[in-house]
């Protein structure tokens, strides 16, 4: 059997998406398990969230890292907790986080990251080069 063939049944057999999207995960899930005191600063939300990049991007990640962690009945759920909804919630909650301007409603005055221009050729050394048969290759 070949490994394509194999990840497609392994595909076929996952249990179908408890959540069918990113809102849905958000709303029906996090906004009913996640309880912190909000009123003190030390952490904050904003009900706003699509509305600030950063949180979409670890949201989905907690999302889809949410969907293929739940099938493992052992310890599925601990690992997505432990690795993965617990750090990005610290980020995300945080008082330096990309709901920091939040604490009153929505309100973004965030600064995205300052780049300036990469030297031309950098990255044409092997090193940054993604091999055929890499893992990590898209």
């Amino acid at each position: 059997m070949t490994t394509d063939r194999a990840q497609l049944i392994d595909e076929e057999q996952r249990a179908p998406l408890a959540f069918s999207s990113l809102p849905a995960f958000v709303s029906d899930y996090l906004a009913l398990i996640i309880q912190r005191r909000m009123d003190d600063g030390s952490h904050l939300w904003c009900p706003s969230w699509w509305a600030h990049p950063e949180a979409i991007a670890r949201l989905a990640a907690m999302w889809r890292a949410f969907e293929y962690l739940r099938s493992d009945p052992a310890i599925g759920l601990s690992n997505w907790w432990l690795h993965h909804a617990d750090p990005h919630l610290a980020v995300l909650l945080s008082p330096t986080g990309p709901f920091h301007a939040c604490a009153q409603g929505h309100r973004s005055d965030a600064e995205r990251l300052p780049l300036d221009r990469m030297p031309a050729g950098l990255m044409d050394d092997p090193v940054f080069t993604v091999l055929v048969g890499d893992p990590f290759a898209m």
